[in-house]
């Protein structure tokens, strides 16, 4: 693999998990040559335990906030960074390179945006819990060990998922996930993406037993995504659950999206 020029790399973390647990990915990231930053979502503490103390600071923060918080670091970059986005992440990620905040994206098991029609036939307990209940719209919730073994990191061991939990599990503001819910009877959704603009390379991954965004979700995103006439790709890991970007098989996906950038990313100012 072709050494990287010294581009920066934005991560984006998704609901439920702090971004600290981005921490292998920037050391791999850096040991190729790219500047790398993982910024917390607004309301984030320094630390999973101080996001959980105070949880309250995450209430009623909604896509367009995030994604506006992103872009805003964005800005103070000497260059259009590579945005790195999971889950919901993964989402605002796929934002910030349809509206040319980002030179190219790989997003890991995103959420569905406006016009993704393929959507899970039944949603995990643990998401029925929230959408289900209209109060938590503009509150936090949090999984429990169970449910997020059962709905986040069911596809490795609840050893596994018991470590992942205590190490970054934090609390999540409600509202994304009941606008990401109803983005297609939302005439103005925050959820939507600018999927038609001209935009760098874009490389999508999804997990053949998530249970948050299935495999068909992302795969009904990458048709819409593929029209465009940038480098679009989608790589399916039959045996990954949606926690794959954390879990002992992380280096594959860290690989393989350096890979992709080191053959798909174009040259930018300055650069050589």
């Amino acid at each position: 693999m072709s050494r990287p020029r010294s581009r920066p790399v934005v991560f984006i973390h998704g609901l439920g998990m702090h971004s600290s647990s981005w921490s292998p990915w920037l050391e791999l990231f850096d040991a190729e040559g790219y500047q790398v930053s993982a910024p917390g979502w607004p309301g984030d503490g320094e630390t999973p335990e101080a996001t959980r103390i105070n949880s309250e600071s995450l209430n009623n923060r909604g896509i367009a906030e995030v994604t506006d918080h992103y872009a805003e670091i964005i800005s103070e970059l000497p260059m259009p960074p590579v945005v790195i986005g999971h889950s919901i992440g993964g989402l605002i990620a796929q934002k910030l390179l349809g509206t040319g905040f980002a030179s190219g994206c790989v997003a890991i098991a995103p959420a569905q945006f406006k016009g993704v029609l393929t959507l899970p036939a039944v949603r995990p307990r643990s998401m029925l819990s929230v959408v289900g209940r209209p109060w938590l719209r503009t509150k936090t919730w949090s999984h429990t060990a169970d449910t997020y073994h059962r709905a986040f990191a069911n596809g490795i061991s609840r050893v596994e998922s018991d470590r992942l939990f205590a190490d970054y599990a934090i609390p999540a503001p409600g509202l994304p996930l009941f606008q990401a819910g109803l983005a297609n009877v939302m005439p103005r959704s925050e959820a939507a993406v600018d999927t038609r603009s001209e935009r760098g390379p874009l490389l999508m991954f999804a997990g053949g037993l998530d249970r948050t965004v299935p495999e068909a979700t992302v795969r009904s995103a990458y048709r819409i995504q593929r029209r465009n006439p940038a480098v679009t790709e989608l790589v399916v890991l039959a045996d990954r659950g949606h926690c794959m970007t954390a879990d002992h098989g992380w280096r594959e996906l860290g690989d393989t999206a350096l890979e992709f950038l080191a053959g798909n990313l174009p040259a930018g100012p300055g650069e050589t």
